[in-house]
């Protein structure tokens, strides 16, 4: 019987059975491979219906892709920011290209898919998860299933800006996966723009033209999340939508607040180019209450939409505050980025305004305050080859696991490293935090620039952060950003129309309904919440634009009432007798 078998086939049984052999060996080795994804074995003389390969489980055999018991069968594998010794020479988005090494194939996004599982009650779209309620266990499925098509149309019927949230969003969802119970959660937020950059690549998102228009006339003041968001509903629900942006390009937090290694412009201007494409008016350099008068705004429109944001950072007020080379975070921010674009449009670097450029390059960097937005200073820091960095926090270090009082599906506070910290850990060799620390005082030369700050360690007290007396030290330093979060909307436009403000000067306007103390007159975002994430802006937005649009059709149908009734008492009086 040997005689009858090829050498091909003997070649090909001995194989196997080395192949058979190995995975048993390497059971324990993980399901990983060296490329950073799940190991597979495609037989070359077998072929199934569509020649998927066999991937690794985590019992060491080689099985086709399967959804049932995936989560179990198979390990979380989030897709890779690009190395950070590479990354922080360039300012190009920290999540890697397509075609590049660590970009997931379509093998490992369908593995990565099949972790969804399909539980009874999907937190991960619940407001402990998701609070735009993305229908995250649907599209995860119709990835594994390859239909893209419909990923992106589920996808956009609960989230306006997929490719925004995908990349700077810190993934509530995944904090409150079932899966994270016992296991580690879904990688929902690389599925989500793994979509949404397939849907743009491949011609799926078009502009969306309105068939019917009502009419009615709308101005959104404010371009950030919540403010687009609100006027791409608004456009949908046919009305004539224009949003004044005080800065010179629309985007608020998402073009000047964010770096561009997070959230490349491009990006941000052409989902702007398609809301424009859809009928939507933008004018930029338009600073209501300065250079346009609010009270003209709202007699030009019918109804009007405040989206300001939490633009008021919260300071600290201690001797020595006024030197020079201590700055607001969202200036460092802001400056750097207008500095990029500059770049990009050909403008040479001896035509920059260097008294508004704040360079970190050379100089040694306290970053005070934690959150997506001190890590954005470090990683900003870093790219302009800054001597060193130090990142200051009130709070104590958090555990490495959820503490009795941080109970799943929370959001877990948890020890963590963003890609600020370990490109600082890469260069400098140690991450750059400091716990429990408060700043006390800053000190100047005579010339009143900063060169150094005293700070006091601190404990946790019934009554807050209590300074320990005797833990002063001194920190050498030239440039201290202060990212200490937002408190407040300026207040010069709720101040122009009257607007009640809660005890945190944030505009009064209730949750679901959104409306001011002022007729027609709505408010959404942080200014209406407080500082929050992005995912949450764009509920808002979302929230508001329902609510303006049950005024705008109640406000047509009532001006056709007083029309129609005006008219009929016309046409009685040329009926009268004639005296």
């Amino acid at each position: 019987m040997l005689s009858r078998l090829s050498s091909s086939n003997i070649r090909r049984k001995a194989q196997l059975s080395l192949r058979s052999f190995a995975t048993v060996q390497k059971k324990d080795e993980g399901v990983i491979g060296e490329d950073g994804r799940h190991e597979i074995w495609r037989d070359q003389d077998i072929y199934d219906h569509d020649n998927e390969p066999k991937v690794k489980r985590r019992d060491g055999s080689y099985q086709p892709i399967a959804k049932l018991r995936g989560f179990i069968n198979y390990e979380r594998n989030p897709e890779p920011y690009r190395k950070p010794l590479e990354r922080v020479l360039d300012w190009e988005e920290l999540n890697p290209v397509q075609g590049a090494e660590m970009k997931h194939t379509a093998v490992e996004q369908k593995v990565q898919a099949a972790r969804c599982m399909d539980c009874g009650t999907p937190f991960c779209q619940t407001e402990t998860g998701c609070p735009v309620n993305n229908l995250i266990p649907e599209w995860n499925n119709l990835v594994f299933e390859g239909q893209w098509r419909d990923a992106i149309e589920r996808l956009h019927k609960t989230n306006n800006f997929p490719e925004f949230t995908g990349r700077v969003c810190p993934a509530p969802c995944e904090g409150a996966c079932v899966a994270g119970l016992i296991d580690s959660p879904v990688t929902i937020k690389n599925i989500e723009y793994a979509i949404v950059d397939k849907a743009w690549e491949e011609g799926l998102i078009v502009p969306r033209i309105p068939k019917e228009r009502s009419g009615m006339t709308v101005a959104v003041v404010g371009s950030g999340p919540s403010g687009l968001a609100a006027a791409d509903e608004l456009n949908q629900m046919g009305h004539k939508v224009t949003v004044y942006e005080r800065e010179d390009r629309i985007g608020g937090l998402l073009m000047y607040g964010i770096p561009n290694m997070k959230l490349e412009k491009e990006t941000v201007d052409r989902r702007v180019n398609l809301l424009r494409e859809e009928g939507i008016e933008f004018v930029t350099n338009a600073n209501i209450g300065q250079n346009v008068d609010i009270n003209e705004l709202k007699a030009n429109y019918d109804s009007l939409a405040l989206c300001l944001g939490a633009t008021k950072p919260r300071d600290l007020p201690i001797p020595g505050r006024d030197l020079k080379g201590v700055h607001f975070a969202m200036e460092f921010l802001t400056k750097n980025q207008k500095r990029l674009l500059m770049t990009k449009e050909g403008k040479l670097e001896s035509q920059w305004e260097k008294e508004n450029f704040i360079t970190a390059a050379g100089k040694d960097v306290i970053v005070i305050g934690g959150g997506d937005t001190g890590t954005d200073c470090i990683g900003t820091s870093m790219r302009h080859r800054c001597k060193s960095v130090v990142n200051f926090e009130l709070m104590p270090k958090p555990p490495q696991e959820r503490a009795p009082d941080n109970p799943w599906p929370q959001w877990p506070r948890v020890y963590g490293i963003d890609y600020g910290h370990g490109e600082v850990q890469a260069v400098f060799g140690k991450d750059p935090r400091e716990y429990s620390v408060m700043t006390k005082e800053f000190i100047g030369d005579d010339d009143g620039n900063l060169i150094a700050l005293i700070t006091q360690d601190v404990e946790i007290a019934d009554k807050g952060p209590k300074a320990i007396e005797g833990s002063e030290r001194e920190w050498k330093t030239d440039l201290c950003v202060l990212s200490m979060g937002f408190l407040s909307p300026e207040a010069y436009v709720t101040d122009e129309l009257g607007l009640d403000v809660d005890q945190r000067n944030n505009i009064h306007a209730v949750y679901g309904d959104y409306r001011t103390s002022a007729e027609g007159v709505f408010a959404g975002g942080d200014c209406r919440r407080g500082q929050s994430l992005v995912v949450w802006a764009i509920n808002e937005g979302r929230g508001l634009a329902e609510k303006c649009n049950d005024y705008l059709l109640q406000r047509r149908e009532d001006e056709s009432i007083a029309s129609r009734s005006s008219g009929a008492f016309a046409n009685l009086s040329s009926m009268s007798p004639r005296v």
